[in-house]
């Protein structure tokens, strides 16, 4: 007993790399060639992100006089020639492939990481009408769509990441309303809501039914609701 106990290693040896810090400042490092470091770092967390990665996280990996937008800005002329770019997206920063090359990606059936989920023509509606509307509860929801919307496809659009629950509604019940989440923003490249396209034009395009373009609900940019 006594002899297995020696052998173990102790917990503090095992964790000691954990404990080992980023060096940020690069301060042993030639000004030209810690700006480099700098730039290969913010590009290697916005690569390996699910998610657009915010200033102050990728202010974590620099230093801390060291300008985040400048190291963007240099990001988006070094990748001026690939087929994808830095898009600044629901607050944040994410690689997309560029738009120009979607035909290639599409005609090669390769699984793709895009953050849009396929949605049904009705699930698309309903999205909308909680992004133009939002807070609205599934009552106001049904009353636009002159229809019952399900609790099954809200459920479906919460699954997807795509809408959350806001406020209580002040109508009787006091029920739930929904509005739209950071990841609606970045799965369809918004920075915020303010980006949705114009409703007219949508109508006009025939995108958008003139049921829902009437409805009398809160305009979206009276008060924006995005929610992580």
């Amino acid at each position: 007993m006594t002899g297995s106990t020696a052998a173990r290693p102790s917990r503090k040896k095992a964790n000691a790399g954990e404990d080992v810090l980023l060096d940020r400042e690069l301060g042993d490092l030639p000004a030209e060639l810690r700006w480099r470091e700098w730039m290969m770092r913010v590009e290697a967390v916005i690569f390996a992100s699910a998610e657009p990665v915010t200033r102050e996280i990728l202010a974590r990996v620099v230093g801390k006089d060291c300008s985040v937008d400048l190291l963007i800005d240099d990001l988006h002329e070094e990748l001026r020639s690939r087929p994808y770019e830095l898009v600044s997206v629901a607050g944040g920063w994410q690689h997309r492939s560029r738009s120009a090359y979607a035909p290639a990606i599409r005609a090669s059936a390769a699984p793709t990481r895009s953050a849009a989920a396929v949605l049904s023509e009705l699930e698309s509606m309903v999205l909308m009408a909680i992004a133009y509307f939002q807070p609205v509860t599934r009552s106001e929801l049904s009353k636009i769509f002159g229809k019952e919307v399900s609790r099954d496809l809200i459920g479906s659009l919460r699954a997807a990441g795509f809408i959350s629950s806001g406020p209580r509604s002040p109508t009787p019940g006091a029920p739930y309303t929904y509005v739209t989440t950071r990841h609606f923003l970045s799965a369809f490249g918004m920075e915020t809501l303010r980006d949705l396209p114009d409703m007219e034009a949508l109508e006009d395009a025939g995108l958008l039914s003139r049921r829902i373009e009437e409805s009398p609900v809160t305009d979206p940019d009276s008060e924006l609701h995005e929610i992580d």
